[in-house]
């Protein structure tokens, strides 16, 4: 489920509730981001959730989807080739890093995390600068990197906890 397209500065949340997107607040105000817009689509992996009594943030668990622009409520199909693993907030905040399974609306040619560190070496680069740049409100710390398989994993847990 995308939440905030690709080059977008405001941050956008789906809101459970009430089943909309909207602006997401911070001491009553919409945040924007003052830095680089958004660098891939970000939205999460519907059915998961990261569990707070394990370490995690409790939401769905995050995805960026490497492609062109892709509007807020779309729903589409990923293969995951890697996971960044952060702790935001002291929280455990991992985001999934995939690209769609439709190969029209791909941008990158890596299907597996060897393939997009070999050929996108500076893209992983950009997205740990990113996350830990975005916001200055939060201590965001990098703990490390996951293949895709440890990624597959963690997204089958996730649905587990449920």
């Amino acid at each position: 489920m995308i939440e905030i397209p690709a080059g977008t500065n405001s941050k956008i949340e789906y809101d459970k509730i009430s089943k909309v997107f909207k602006p997401s607040l911070r001491e009553g105000k919409e945040r924007t981001i003052d830095f680089l817009a958004y660098p891939a689509n970000y939205g999460f992996i519907p059915s998961t959730f990261s569990d707070p009594k394990k370490g995690g943030d409790g939401d769905a668990l995050d995805v960026m989807v490497l492609s062109s622009t892709i509007p807020s409520g779309e729903i589409i199909e990923i293969i995951p080739i890697g996971m960044l693993k952060l702790i935001d907030a002291d929280e455990e905040d991992f985001k999934v890093i995939a690209i769609p399974a439709d190969p029209k609306l791909r941008t990158i040619d890596a299907e597996t995390f060897k393939d997009f560190v070999k050929k996108y070496e500076p893209v992983k680069n950009i997205l740990e600068s990113w996350f830990t740049n975005y916001d200055p409100a939060d201590k965001t710390e990098i703990q490390g990197w996951a293949d895709e398989k440890e990624t597959e994993n963690k997204i089958l847990r996730n649905h587990a906890e449920l």
